[in-house]
């Protein structure tokens, strides 16, 4: 009958108006979710996207470069001295290499931003998510996705969505 009731609770409706500190000792979080649809997940993601983008046209620009460096070069084959055309040659990748490098290390950088950003999210996160559990008297939060079964009751993502806006807006001030 246990299992019975909840389905029956969670499919009512009613499952979220059960909410309470005598049924709810654990709640469930999508922890994705909670990030990506808080103000702070969404800057960020946008602040990323536009330097994706960014990088990706700097990239592109620098291809374009290197491709007429390299077609000029191929075209003076004939007209130089072995020796010349090699010191060029060997110049000329020596340069790509430099560039490539400088352009992952770029990336990367992008890549470590965002981590560097979840981890301020989570870190500024704690203490939102410590109230909620004080508030209904739950001992643990699990991770949605993680869990077998569950009502939609024990699921304070929306909430807990809330309450970090409501306690650091889009996070632009927190340092990573």
């Amino acid at each position: 009958m246990l299992f019975g009731g909840l389905a029956l609770a969670a499919t009512t409706g009613m499952a979220r108006a059960q909410l309470s500190a005598a049924t709810t000792p654990i709640l469930t979080i999508e922890s994705e979710r909670f990030f990506a649809e808080s103000a702070f997940g969404r800057r960020l993601a946008e602040e990323i996207e536009a330097e994706g983008v960014a990088l990706a046209a700097e990239n592109r620009q620098i291809e374009e470069e290197l491709t007429a460096e390299e077609k000029d070069l191929t075209e003076k084959r004939d007209t130089l001295e072995a020796d010349t055309f090699r010191a060029l040659a060997n110049a000329f990748d020596t340069k790509v290499q430099d560039i490539r490098r400088t352009q992952d290390i770029k990336a990367r950088a992008l890549n470590d931003r965002r981590d560097a950003g979840r981890v301020a999210f989570l870190r500024a996160a704690g203490p939102v998510l410590e109230r909620i559990l004080v508030e209904y008297s739950a001992g643990v939060i699990l991770e949605r996705n993680s869990v077998f079964f569950s009502s939609n009751a024990s699921d304070i993502t929306d909430l807990a969505v809330t309450r970090i806006d409501d306690a650091i807006g889009d996070g632009a001030t927190l340092q990573p």
